[in-house]
């Protein structure tokens, strides 16, 4: 059994991970939590342009606490940077971006994915929250989409799942899914294993996920 990490050393694994997602040309949105720590890893050789909800097309890294502008928010309403030649526009536009398919990836969070590639990410019955963002419109307008998330829940339970239980943020739309012990790949019949994490086994992994999984015959562990 892997050796429980810290939970921010969880969300950075997962998030340096997800980063390897992103190629030089990608215009990229990147959801609420830890696809937002993304931003940070982004290699220099690559030219990427991330994309907010709220409007601002060229979001940069996470500002240390001298450059904090209270007026420069992510879609989350977290301060960011921005990125040499960033632009801003209203969210009509950031929207007509969205709906227009001009997202090459989209990495969000996720509560729940399905083996079918459903995703439930914006609501949970019964709590208070203040609106479903634009999870909805970005899972079907980004070319691909990757879900980040934790493998299992607080109470150690799966959130990859044969059927969603919460509200569907989307039917289909996931293509690729990353935890912090895996990496798996939505296709058309199956829910192929591909990677598993330092640290984890075949079995284990197959142990916390309550979805079929098949195991990739080029299944490798990656140090991530």
């Amino acid at each position: 059994m892997a050796v429980e990490m810290d939970k921010s050393l969880v969300r950075e694994k997962i998030a340096k991970r997800a980063e390897r997602e992103i190629e030089s040309g990608f215009y990229v949105n990147l959801g609420i939590g830890i696809p937002t720590m993304v931003a940070n890893y982004i290699q220099q050789d690559k030219e990427v342009v991330l994309q907010s909800e709220n409007g601002l097309v060229g979001i940069g890294r996470s500002p240390y606490e001298e450059e904090v502008d209270p007026d420069l928010i992510n879609a989350g309403k977290e301060t960011v940077t921005a990125s040499v030649g960033a632009s801003y526009c209203s969210s009509a536009e950031s929207f007509a971006m969205i709906r227009g398919e001009h997202l090459d990836l989209a990495i969000l969070g996720g509560m729940e994915v399905s083996e079918q590639g459903d995703l439930a990410n914006w609501m949970i019955p019964g709590k208070m929250i203040k609106g479903m963002g634009g999870a909805m419109d970005i899972v079907h307008g980004a070319k691909k989409i990757v879900i980040i998330m934790d493998h299992v829940n607080k109470h150690g339970e799966p959130k990859i799942l044969k059927d969603c239980h919460l509200p569907l943020t989307g039917e289909g739309v996931v293509n690729r899914i990353i935890t912090d012990r895996a990496v798996m790949d939505v296709c058309e019949n199956d829910l192929i294993l591909v990677e598993v994490a330092e640290g984890w086994t075949v079995d284990e992994v197959m142990q916390s996920t309550e979805a079929e999984l098949t195991v990739s015959p080029e299944l490798v562990e990656a140090a991530f």
